[in-house]
């Protein structure tokens, strides 16, 4: 989609946002809430299932347009991080689901009527070490597979209906490739919840509403295998490129919000009968801060139409969400360095954007990994240990 396409989803965007403005945010934040009434909202709009085809009831967008949709919440001082699960999540049903499993949850979670945020992916004792992991998923007759294990950092487990879960269904040393043997599973929380599933919140310096999740027992009926039994890793794959883009976005958008309230600040301040954006010691860093993030936007771009060309993009995407990440948090601490005091003062809400967008750096990957991973995938180098 051309700029010219997008500028109407970015306006309808910008004009829902409107209605939550930093006071809104500030209440969420303080009290530790979930948005309940933004995620309504941007749900109703039909933004949430930009991605979703229109047999299904979705909007049937592109990921340039999802990722504009991102970019703009941040950018308007919003967080869409309460959310934005529901986007890339539902695409592994998608993509690998039954034609029963589309027709079952796809027209629901278009609608709002269900929420699929929960990504039950990394544990404790392997963190991004996806093919590490040690939840099973036992087959127990025909009927269902019984759970057990532990999940860390899933987000937002206690506001969704439903999880997208990673388990071991064969036994590491009983595959012939270490991408063998794990299986994805939609697990409908409603009905498991204090039947084998238990979830606690963790609190982090950020309003993110993550958690742990436990399984003991749990019970997942085998319909609900998503795919092949074993294939599960390759099915998850796209989706995290999605989510690394997705992610790339809203810091693209993290960054222009930083950078506009830094640029308005540095007029308007005036210190020894001058504006303070008059001195070069000011000017240069948001420049600067400036100068990265359309780098790094220009990367989300090149990301985004590799995605919805169908091309593999694993290299592009990864590099989009670190070199973003890296854009917002520089023009993060460049906001608060230029309002000094005032930055960390709740009422200009700085402290909070400064907060939330620090997460990016460290997830949904780190850039270590990110840096093997090109290393080893793009430049040719051993793989390092």
């Amino acid at each position: 989609m051309s700029d010219n396409d997008l500028a109407p989803i970015r306006e309808s965007v910008r004009t829902l946002c409107a209605g939550f403005p930093g006071e809104y945010w500030r209440k969420v934040d303080r009290e530790r809430a979930y948005p309940q009434e933004f995620v309504a909202a941007l749900t109703e709009a039909g933004f949430l299932a930009a991605l979703i085809p229109e047999e299904y009831g979705g909007s049937g967008l592109t990921m340039t347009a999802a990722a504009a949709i991102m970019e703009e919440i941040h950018a308007a001082g919003c967080n869409g991080a309460a959310c934005h699960a529901q986007m890339y999540t539902m695409g592994t049903v998608l993509r690998h689901g039954s034609a029963e499993q589309k027709q079952k949850y796809l027209p629901s979670i278009a609608k709002g009527e269900l929420r699929l945020q929960a990504f039950g992916v990394t544990e404790p004792t392997s963190g991004s070490d996806t093919l590490g992991l040690r939840t099973t998923a036992v087959r127990d007759g025909n009927s269902h597979y019984v759970v057990n294990g532990q999940k860390i950092w899933t987000s937002r487990a206690e506001y969704s209906d439903l999880m997208l879960l990673l388990a071991r269904t064969t036994p590491r040393d009983k595959v012939e490739k270490r991408t063998d043997g794990l299986s994805v599973f939609l697990v409908d929380m409603r009905t498991v919840k204090d039947k084998g599933l238990t979830i606690r919140p963790i609190r982090t310096m950020m309003n993110h509403a993550t958690t742990e999740v436990f399984f003991d027992n749990m019970k997942v009926p085998a319909e609900n295998l998503v795919g092949e039994e074993g294939k599960g890793f390759r099915y998850i794959l796209s989706g995290m490129n999605a989510e690394r883009i997705l992610i790339g976005s809203e810091c693209i958008g993290d960054a222009k919000w930083f950078i506009e309230k830094a640029t308005a600040y540095a007029k308007e301040r005036v210190v020894f009968g001058k504006p303070i954006g008059q001195n070069q010691g000011v000017q240069f860093p948001i420049a600067r801060a400036y100068q990265q993030m359309r780098g790094a936007e220009l990367m989300v771009r090149e990301a985004a139409a590799l995605y919805e060309a169908g091309k593999d993009c694993g290299a592009e995407a990864n590099m989009a969400k670190q070199l973003a990440a890296e854009a917002s948090w520089a023009a993060a601490d460049m906001c608060v360095q230029t309002y000094g005091g005032f930055g960390f003062a709740e009422e200009f809400d700085i402290e909070r954007k400064f907060r939330e967008t620090r997460l990016y750096t460290v997830a949904p990957i780190s850039t270590n990994l990110v840096m093997s991973y090109l290393a080893e995938h793009v430049l040719g180098l051993p793989r390092s240990y």
